[in-house]
């Protein structure tokens, strides 16, 4: 087993190999001319400053809740020592798998626009390549840290010992809460930098002035690239980590709890969900090596491009799966490799379905642009139904995920006995999901890198067919961007399920640290350690019939609704700010518009850091607030409810406002290729200010969810000792 265990650590190495290989690989590449280096140097001086400014923030944080940790540990004895390190450990990773992708990204995309004067292939492949980079670094340093924290407890805890196998699982969950809490931040403040600037510069640039996108005249447009790179690169770079470590972690966990009592199956379960993302780790590699195309290729070609090689990785790690259950002696293997299979399978048809409503190649997208020659209002309305509609395929593709994987796992059995081994099956599914994250990750970080390439081509004042070529491939970004967005949501769902799991694993471990050694079930007696999950059900009355659950629900559901309302009014109040600056400059500042005076761009960068430091603190602290007090009022009854509620409300929410702002932004491109009347038509204007209003929804509010449903599960998971110690 500890030979198997190899290919964990090996496989990180080998994705950090590549990454720093694509990374150099990209920086030989020239910038282009002197204007086009001196803009891509303005936008990665305003990428780093906010970045830093935002690490000391959240070191601030991270100090202060290890500190909790650890009066909760060696204090009160009701937590694990190791977890203060291990939550340090997470959130430090995450930053870093987002830092490691900014850097990249803000020495790309001025190259990637100078590649693209050359072919729309040469800039294709710089861009891919450079989007890459994040996905490696993210499933690299996630394996590295799952890889060490695995040889560190093994050293203090017997892994012989079958509690001992639950004990260092469920403490490793804990440094995927640093990881969610760091991610957390990374995607507030970056999605509120980064739609504060889009916004501004749109509304005064594109709207009132009638100037083009990434005009250099426009005050805002540094800032609105910076902002590309710190909310979409640097933020979704965190957010990915800790849903890739979070769907391992909670899955190693569900293994030691479902195979309790048998030391070898447990190991096996824990080794399982390692090997299997090792694995995908060289099987993206190839993946990556797949994707090109041809010049003049429509944006239907290019997402064949891409998709062929997302499919090749899927299909060989489809293939692989079987390989790694059976060499591990699962007397079900070919079972629980239908259980992976069917999390693959749930990726593809979420990201096609995002795809299908999203892309301007398609009918609804297409039709969301029709819609603007009767105003902004029309187009509106069309993208919030569109969004609402398009919700249906993806929620019923988890339903029936669910159902199946949880199936495969207990051979179809529905019974409380085997529930273990099903919510083992499910979240062995979500692991297979994200098992070619450094391919569908690459497709992500990839639409930042195009979206500044066309910027720099714009603000340098290159040729416009280098502007046309990188309009192509942002459209391309935009949709894939969207599907990455689907893949996380979709991941969360089948993850969150395993983390209720584990959180009952933790309450179970809360109870032997306050002394409890046996339950009370009516007229049997069951020692803790042996309990069940149903067993803790029943002690803790976790039913529908509760009312204690019922309000859990309800305020896990609100939770949802709550925070999209905190972060889009930040936008907003962070837009405004934006507004009357690049208003002031035009007014003031004479000579912009004729091109002969160049506007202050360092004040616009300010006010976005500024608002995005001061407005992430507030939601960011409300997700790990909630999950404490609702613990320390309502119980673990309480808890569960609002984990559930949160869980449903957040999933549909998330894929409506990712569906939504994907299809204006692409509306808007649509009408910019020259339908409907072109640019600077009424039918653009109206197309723009659809945009304006899905910016906030699609990267801002609806990525922040899947972090969010996560995060309060983790933050109940480590606060478990505390709720028990309180209600027993």
């Amino acid at each position: 087993m500890n030979i198997l265990f190899c290919i964990v650590p090996a496989a990180a190495l080998v994705a950090l190999l590549f990454a720093w290989i694509f990374f150099r690989q990209m920086f030989k590449e020239s910038e282009g001319t002197p204007t086009m280096k001196e803009i891509a140097q303005y936008v990665r001086e305003g990428a780093m400053a906010y970045l830093k400014q935002q690490y000391k923030v959240v070191t601030i944080v991270f100090v202060v809740l290890a500190v909790l940790f650890a009066v909760l540990a060696y204090v009160f004895h009701i937590q694990n020592p190791w977890v203060p390190f291990a939550f340090l450990t997470g959130g430090f990773f995450s930053g870093l798998a987002g830092f490691v992708g900014m850097k990249t990204a803000t020495y790309a995309s001025a190259r990637t626009a100078n590649a693209t004067s050359r072919s729309l292939n040469a800039g294709l492949k710089i861009a891919f390549r450079s989007g890459a980079v994040m996905g490696l670094t993210v499933v690299g340093l996630g394996l590295l840290d799952i890889s060490i924290w695995w040889w560190i407890l093994q050293a203090f805890y017997d892994p012989s010992e079958t509690q001992n196998l639950v004990v260092i699982t469920t403490t490793m969950l804990t440094f995927g809460m640093g990881a969610s809490t760091q991610a957390l931040f990374a995607r507030v403040g970056g999605g509120i930098y980064t739609k504060a600037a889009d916004v501004g510069a749109d509304i005064v640039g594109k709207v009132e002035q009638d100037i083009p996108e990434d005009d250099p005249r426009n005050p805002a447009t540094i800032a609105d690239n910076v902002g590309d790179n710190v909310g979409d690169v640097a933020g979704m770079g965190a957010d990915l980590y800790e849903s890739y470590c979070g769907s391992i972690l909670a899955t190693m966990a569900l293994g030691a709890s479902a195979f309790f009592g048998d030391v070898q199956m447990q190991t096996k379960a824990i080794l399982a969900p390692m090997c299997i993302a090792a694995v995908g780790v060289v099987l993206s590699l190839i993946g990556i090596y797949a994707v090109r195309t041809k010049e003049k290729a429509t944006l239907q070609q290019l997402l064949g491009s891409l998709s062929r090689g997302t499919n090749l990785s899927s299909v060989l790690i489809a293939v692989a799966t079987f390989g790694i259950f059976y060499l591990l002696g699962f007397g079900n293997w070919w079972q629980l490799s239908l259980s992976v299979l069917t999390g693959l399978l749930a990726g593809v048809v979420i990201g096609k379905v995002t795809e299908y409503y999203t892309s301007h190649s398609y009918k609804p997208t297409q039709k969301l642009a029709e819609s603007s020659q009767t105003g902004s209002a029309t187009v509106i309305i069309g993208g919030v139904g569109l969004g609402m509609i398009s919700t249906a395929i993806p929620v019923v593709t988890i339903a029936v995920a669910i159902l199946l994987s949880y199936g495969f796992a207990t051979g179809f059995v529905f019974s409380p006995d085997l529930l273990s081994n099903g919510l083992y099956g499910v979240s062995i599914a979500a692991v297979g999901m994200l098992s070619t994250l450094g391919i569908t990750l690459a497709t992500d970080a990839y639409g930042p890198i195009a979206d500044n390439a066309g910027g720099n081509a714009q603000m340098s004042e290159l040729d416009p067919s280098v502007r046309e070529k990188t309009d192509v491939l942002d459209a391309l970004g935009n949709t894939t961007a969207a599907t990455g967005k689907g893949f996380a949501i979709g991941s969360a769902a089948l993850t969150a399920l395993a983390l209720l799991a584990s959180y009952i694993e933790e309450i179970k471990i809360g109870l032997g640290h306050i002394g409890k050694t046996a339950l009370q079930l009516g007229d049997r007696v069951v020692d803790v350690t042996h309990a069940t999950i149903p067993d803790i059900v029943s002690y803790f009355d976790i039913n529908l019939m509760n009312p204690i659950v019922l309000a859990g629900i309800f305020i896990g559901a609100m939770m949802a609704f709550l925070f999209c309302g905190l972060t889009m009014n930040a936008v907003g109040r962070a837009a405004q700010k934006m507004v009357v600056e690049v208003r002031r400059q035009f007014r003031e500042i004479a000579g912009i518009l004729e091109g002969k005076q160049r506007p202050d761009y360092t004040s616009c960068v300010k006010i976005s850091t500024r608002a995005a430091q001061q407005e992430m603190i507030f939601p960011s602290l409300l997700a790990i607030i909630v999950p404490v007090v609702v613990g320390l009022i309502l119980g673990p009854a309480g808890v569960i409810g609002l984990l559930t509620g949160g869980l449903g409300a957040g999933f549909v929410l998330a894929i409506f406002l990712a569906n939504s702002g994907g299809a204006w932004d692409n509306a808007k491109k649509y009408v910019e290729d020259g339908h409907f009347g072109g640019k600077n038509s009424d039918c653009h204007k109206a197309t723009i200010v659809g945009d304006t209003v899905g910016d906030p929804f699609k990267d801002t509010s609806g990525p922040l969810l899947n972090i969010l449903i996560k995060l309060m599960s983790m933050v109940s998971i480590v606060m478990a000792g505390l709720t028990v110690l309180l209600h027993n």
